[in-house]
């Protein structure tokens, strides 16, 4: 399966409402044609998914789509839309942050786990950080002597993330030490799978500006396929989670050359 292939096609109609939903919670909103697009259906069979979501109050349709119920509240609030496993994802971005030495040039992507990274770094010295995250470089661009960068783009509402084009430019004329990357599903076959097409360019940008390639994902995430495959688990070197991994798991992911640290 290449980069940005889907293995979703045919899907049964409630696994593709799930995924629906999961697009819809990424991206903040969807038309009509880009879903029946993606999954290969009708757009009549689209928008009977869209009333089926709507009906249990996860979205509001309009006129060629749909969009995200919590988002107003959610972006005046600046708070991301994924707040499961905190307590994981807390210990992850303390493991995350201890690598991180005075000095350094690291990007952070958007996401719950590496906004943890980003609050325990403001003990550090003299960063430059550069993240499309805007609730991140709020964070640490007060940091006296820190330098927070940002690419131009457009603005993602579920993530507080700018993404598009010109996130993509941006980050292909960088390079940094570090790259923490978030990602929805990692797994030993399918790689690093993520809701909505829409990301991917920009993860491939940050991953070839980066020296060291950094997965930070909780252990809900390990075997989770999502829509859109980035790549195989060569494109990372290190992927921190938490100790609700398996030994099998762990093993696998050590076989195949990927240092795996484990926040407990």
């Amino acid at each position: 399966m290449e980069r940005g292939e889907t293995s979703f096609v045919g899907l049964l109609s409630e696994p593709r409402r799930r995924r629906i939903l999961d697009w819809i919670q990424e991206e903040g909103a969807a038309r009509v044609r880009d879903l029946a697009q993606a999954f290969q259906v009708s757009e009549a069979t689209i928008r009977q998914d869209l009333e089926r979501l709507e009906a249990e109050g996860h979205i509001t349709r309009e006129h060629g789509g749909a969009f995200l119920n919590s988002v107003p509240a959610q972006v005046h609030a600046m708070a991301l839309q994924h707040q499961e496993n905190m307590e994981k994802k807390r210990k992850i971005g303390a493991l995350a942050a201890s690598l991180v030495a005075d000095g350094e040039t690291l990007i952070l992507d958007a996401g719950s786990t590496t906004t943890e990274i980003g609050t325990r770094l403001t003990t550090k010295r003299d960063l430059t950080v550069i993240t499309n995250a805007l609730n991140i470089a709020l964070t640490l661009g007060a940091v006296p002597g820190f330098a927070v960068h940002m690419p131009g783009g457009q603005f993602k509402a579920p993530t507080l993330s700018l993404s598009g084009d010109k996130a993509v430019e941006y980050f292909r004329n960088i390079f940094a030490g570090k790259l923490f990357l978030a990602t929805a599903g990692v797994a030993l076959d399918a790689g690093l799978t993520y809701p909505s097409f829409a990301d991917l360019q920009l993860k491939e940008a940050m991953i070839k500006a980066a020296a060291h390639v950094i997965l930070v994902a909780d252990s809900s995430k390990i075997n989770k396929s999502s829509f859109t495959r980035l790549g195989a688990l060569e494109v990372i070197q290190t992927f921190i989670t938490d100790d609700g991994i398996s030994d099998t798991d762990a093993q696998a992911f050590e076989r195949r050359g990927v240092k795996l640290l484990v926040a407990v």
